[in-house]
């Protein structure tokens, strides 16, 4: 069996498991613990992501290789493979998320706050999350994060999301220069 045809089988048990979590507690802090530690062991088994079989393009420092979704856009995995500065703003998904870390740090801050009613309550930093291999951070829909990796570490990272972006409806990002909410759009949330 390739490495590839073992990578497959390992996400696809695992994913199994993840549903079955999902099914049988629903979606709360507890839960995500559960699908985490589902995760981080898959992210423990580094033979089955080998740097060389997810190469990041000529001038590229980023790449994002989808690993499994439902037919139905639930339960999307990807990898996230960096070796470049990444700063994005505060953003939500609308949606659980859970992100597992292979080798490389990326930094997550939490924010304090849901967009408010108008949109316009600012958001406070709660709290900073490494994430780096056997370690990983979880997220329920409404909380905002926001990424943060240094240039020439090559980090591998795994993001699970309860339903995938194509089916991620009314997000936003926080413009910390203006202190307003804005519609999420991924070519103005990444900073650097």
């Amino acid at each position: 069996m390739t490495v590839a045809e073992q990578r497959s089988s390992a996400i696809a048990q695992t994913l199994e498991r993840i549903r079955a979590i999902e099914a049988r507690d629903g979606v709360s802090r507890d839960s995500l613990d559960a699908i985490r530690a589902e995760l981080i062991a898959l992210a423990a088994r580094r033979e089955l992501f080998p740097p060389k079989e997810f190469p990041l393009a000529q001038g590229k420092g980023e790449r994002f290789e989808m690993l499994s979704v439902d037919p139905d856009g639930r339960f999307e995995l990807y990898l996230e493979v960096a070796d470049k500065v990444v700063d994005t703003l505060p953003h939500n998904h609308t949606t659980w998320a859970v992100v597992v870390g292979i080798q490389g740090l990326e930094l997550n801050r939490l924010y304090e706050g849901e967009g408010g009613e108008a949109g316009d309550a600012p958001l406070k930093l709660r709290e900073e999350v490494p994430v780096t291999a056997g370690s990983g951070i979880c997220m329920m829909p409404s909380d905002f994060h926001s990424i943060h990796m240094e240039k020439g570490e090559l980090n591998l990272h795994l993001h699970l999301y309860g339903v995938g972006f194509a089916h991620m409806k009314d997000r936003l990002m926080f413009d910390p220069a203006s202190g307003r909410y804005l519609p999420y759009n991924p070519a103005l949330a990444v900073v650097a």
